[in-house]
């Protein structure tokens, strides 16, 4: 579809979700103590993003 911004709102998305999480992990920590899962996530999640982020918008035919 021309003029379509579907991978760049799928960036936002994940970018948004990404930045949800650390603060929800922070703030954890700082509640009841670091769980290193958590924080792994998060890395995993960041990751992604980062993904996504380099290899840019997909276009779907």
């Amino acid at each position: 579809m021309p003029g379509s911004t579907n991978g760049s709102n799928s960036t936002k998305t994940m970018g948004v979700l990404t930045l949800g999480g650390l603060v929800a992990v922070t703030a954890y920590t700082v509640a009841l103590g670091s769980n290193g899962w958590l924080w792994f996530g998060w890395v995993v999640l960041g990751l992604i993003t980062l993904g996504l982020v380099v290899t840019g918008p997909t276009r779907s035919t």
